[in-house]
């Protein structure tokens, strides 16, 4: 199993999460390229970071978003979110490069991953990003999502991704941000959904009910409240679960 976090999230003097704690207890770097999140120092820092530490990077596209944190939808032409989003994939591949490594795989962030689950428009547009920059990379994404049968369509490979921080409904879907309890935040309870995705391809939603999540990789973010603690709980209870971490990519 994968664990993933969302990294670089930062922008000029401003840090958001604790990076470099976090690049010690995970296996594959969410990095942001700039558009929501990061600036090219982030980026430098974190692709060097990851790449010494032995961390998978890939990269972490959104809507040009910086004030928004790219958590609001934003409706784009196609060419014009095409070409944003290949922006910003070669844009940390130049980074990871430097660093002695390249981006492995892409993975939309906040507005632009929930919007491409459903928006046959905006899945399109990150799978045609990725075909013309590399078909070889993989796009991480919800299991089962309009994004993900686009990926596999076009002859990518999508790795379906589970949520142990966030909530779900109980069609499958994540519960939106703007509700309460869209978050969890308890160490015990995000480890505890974490070994029901690694070993029993389940997570519990709001109403109790068990839906399916077929994830090869699990996220962590890097700005929910102790990050740093969570991260060390979910691993330490994959591992006593028998769980073997390795990077999907």
């Amino acid at each position: 199993m994968d664990l993933n976090a969302d990294l670089g999230e930062g922008f000029g003097r401003w840090r958001m999460g604790d990076d470099e704690a976090l690049l010690a207890l995970i296996t594959s770097a969410n990095v942001a390229c700039g558009f929501h999140a990061g600036d090219p120092m982030t980026m430098r820092r974190v692709c060097a970071a990851a790449v010494e530490g032995g961390v998978t990077v890939g990269a972490q596209v959104g809507y040009r978003d910086l004030a928004g944190f790219g958590r609001r939808r934003i409706e784009y032409e196609f060419v014009e979110l095409r070409d944003d989003l290949l922006y910003q994939i070669a844009a940390l591949d130049g980074f990871c490069r430097v660093a002695g490594a390249k981006v492995r795989y892409v993975k939309p962030h906040g507005a632009l991953y929930t919007t491409a689950a459903v928006d046959e428009a905006q899945a399109a547009a990150i799978v045609a990003a990725v075909v013309d920059y590399d078909r070889t990379l993989p796009i991480l994404c919800l299991p089962g999502s309009v994004l993900a049968q686009l990926a596999t369509g076009a002859g990518l490979r999508a790795v379906g991704e589970g949520f142990a921080d966030r909530s779900y409904q109980p069609n499958g879907s994540l519960t939106p941000r703007s509700t309460p309890d869209a978050l969890i935040t308890s160490p015990p309870e995000v480890a505890a959904r974490a070994v029901d995705m690694a070993l029993r391809r389940v997570v519990a939603a709001v109403d109790g009910s068990l839906v399916p999540c077929p994830a090869e990789s699990i996220c962590l973010h890097g700005d929910t409240p102790d990050a740093v603690a969570i991260a060390r709980e979910v691993r330490g209870a994959l591992a006593e679960a028998g769980a073997q971490l390795a990077p999907f990519a």
